[in-house]
């Protein structure tokens, strides 16, 4: 087997929401393996800490300030992208995240749900993936090949009890997915491709209270979950490696249109 089959040396990579816990550890990984890794974040101070951590395991980085909800802040970095590097080979969206009004918790109904927080969770997880794919895929054609990964995550499939907002978007990055897979393939060619990846339960600074207790122990609900993940285990950052680093590679060239599951077994299991 051709190790270049697996390579990622080189290869352009702009990855939006890399600056959080498991954005963080996959910019890392990327650019360990040899990709040009191209932060995108609204934070100047956290995209260039990542961009020197980077470049402190001898990797290349470079930061680009944009929010991904605007599409004139998408141009902008366009524009900057396309003057330092001429193309991109890979877009991925990982931006994303919760907020507490799209979500109803025990105590709440349906009828306390905040419409603002409702749409500002669609806004970040929908709109931060459809903006920046619409805006920066020009950069994959003038490479004549391009790649898109979305983070979709397992309460796409099967909605979780509170997070009404957060599911409802994510199950919306999935159809975006299959939907953007077919469309690109259709009128570009079969060397665009578009899949997501679905983490399960990991343990992130949005979700680590609602899951363990102070002293570290598990929440009611965190003990739903790993009682509902046959592997026993929350998911490590790094659990997340290896399906990434196969859908950049051209090991997955005749993929497209598929959400990956990196969940420990949550999907597979009825609960029985």
């Amino acid at each position: 087997m051709s190790s270049s089959l697996f390579s990622l040396k080189g290869k352009k990579i702009a990855f939006s929401g890399a600056t959080g816990v498991l954005g963080k550890s996959m910019s890392l990984y990327l650019a360990n393996e040899g990709a040009e890794v191209l932060i995108l974040g609204r934070t100047p101070a956290k995209v260039e800490d990542l961009v020197q951590e980077i470049k402190a395991i001898g990797g290349k980085a470079f930061g680009y300030i944009c929010d991904v909800t605007d599409e004139k802040s998408i141009q902008e970095v366009y524009a900057e992208i396309e003057k330092d590097h001429g193309y991109l080979d890979i877009l991925i969206n990982a931006a994303g995240g919760n907020m507490p009004g799209a979500v109803i918790t025990p105590d709440k109904t349906l009828k306390d749900l905040e419409l603002d927080g409702l749409r500002k969770v669609m806004d970040l997880n929908y709109l931060g993936t459809a903006i920046p794919s619409k805006i920066l895929f020009p950069l994959m054609l003038k490479n004549g090949k391009g790649n898109i990964i979305n983070i979709s995550s397992m309460a796409a499939s099967r909605p979780m009890t509170r997070v009404m907002g957060y599911a409802s978007a994510k199950a919306a990055i999935d159809n975006l997915t299959k939907f953007l897979s077919v469309e690109l393939c259709s009128k570009h060619g079969a060397g665009f491709r578009v899949n997501a990846i679905a983490p399960g339960f990991f343990l992130t600074e949005q979700n680590r209270a609602l899951l363990t207790e102070s002293d570290g122990s598990l929440t009611g609900r965190g003990n739903q979950i790993i009682s509902h993940t046959p592997m026993n285990r929350f998911g490590k950052p790094e659990d997340l490696n290896g399906a990434l680093h196969w859908l950049c590679a051209d090991a997955s060239e005749f993929v497209t249109g598929t959400i990956v599951a990196v969940d420990g077994g949550f999907g597979a299991y009825s609960g029985v």
